[in-house]
Order: C-alpha cells, then structure tokens, then sequence
C-alpha cells in the first residue's frame, strides 16, 4: 500500500511486460517514461550502452502514472531517478535511486510475501516473457529484438518451453 506499493507494483510490471534486465530498470529516470505522439513507452539503457525503446502496454502505463502521482514525481527533472529508496522510519521516497540489488531485495520480499519459490529472481521474469512469448508463436527475431539480443542463439537459451518425451519418440528408439 501508499508509494511504496505503487512503486513496487510499478517495477514488478516492468519486468514482466518488457522482459527487461534488472540493471535497466534501475537505470530508469523520469525522463525515461516517454510519449511520442499517442504511442508511450520506456527508454532503456542496457549493457554496451545501448538504448532500446519498449512501448509499454495500458495497464503499465497506468501502473506507473499511478506511482508517478502518488510519489508527487510528475514534474520532477528528467536526470531524476525513476525508482527511488525509501527512508527506513517515515517510508517516504528520499531523491536517491534504488538500485539492482535494492530491486531484487525487494522482489525477494515480495515473492517471499505470497510464497513463491526463493530461487525465483528478477531474471526469472525476463527468461518468462521470453518464454511465454516463443510458446504463443512470436517470430524468434521479434522476441530476440525485445529482449535486447544481439544473437538469436542467445534468446533461445531462455526459452524453457517444456520439452516432452513423446511416446511416439519413445516407440522409434530400435536397439
């Protein structure tokens, strides 16, 4: 609940609707959460230094209007981080970023909340999304785009489609 929940569930929605890495999420400043025409999405900066824009659905843009409002980060300057710490006895936003590993405390927290398994992690949402999407049929080459892969060898490493032995496969086996 309060900023703190908004920022969390902001961050959370992140991961899963851009598959986008943890160090990028926390690169995010306010001047990142772009509109060009009637199009919005995220400017990430990810490893090497590249830049990847990543529209960004409905319900995440309402997540993180949300959270931009409830923080008071509507008119803050463009450098200012996105995602920023709390103070430990008043819980407000201090101007300082949260980074990666306040992130991934922070998910830890939260999954350990609703009883997920522990060894989920930040990345876990990223090899989702890439998943998810390969099982709906998306062209590799879309999906390795989004992900920010410079090779598709890369991207199908992610990919964690269940591989099933078939019967039929089991039957062919002539020894």
């Amino acid at each position: 609940s309060g900023v703190e929940g908004l920022r969390d569930r902001a961050i959370v929605a992140i991961l899963i609707y851009t598959a986008a890495r943890i160090g990028a999420v926390a690169g995010l400043t306010d001047g990142s959460f772009i509109q060009d025409g009637g199009q919005k999405f995220l400017r990430f900066l990810e490893k090497g230094g590249k830049v990847r824009d990543i529209p960004i659905r409905d319900d995440l843009e309402r997540y993180l209007t949300a959270y931009l409002e409830g923080a008071g980060l509507r008119s803050a300057q463009a450098a200012a981080p996105l995602f920023r710490r709390l103070a430990r006895k008043t819980r407000a936003l201090t101007p300082v970023a949260m980074t990666a590993d306040d992130m991934r405390r922070m998910l830890k927290r939260r999954m350990a909340d609703i009883r997920l398994p522990a060894e989920l992690s930040p990345h876990s949402f990223r090899v989702g999304a890439i998943t998810d999407l390969l099982t709906q049929g998306i062209p590799l080459e879309d999906v390795q785009h989004l992900a920010g892969h410079a090779d598709p060898r890369t991207t199908r490493l992610y990919d964690r489609r269940q591989k099933k032995v078939l019967r039929s496969v089991v039957d062919r086996i002539s020894v």
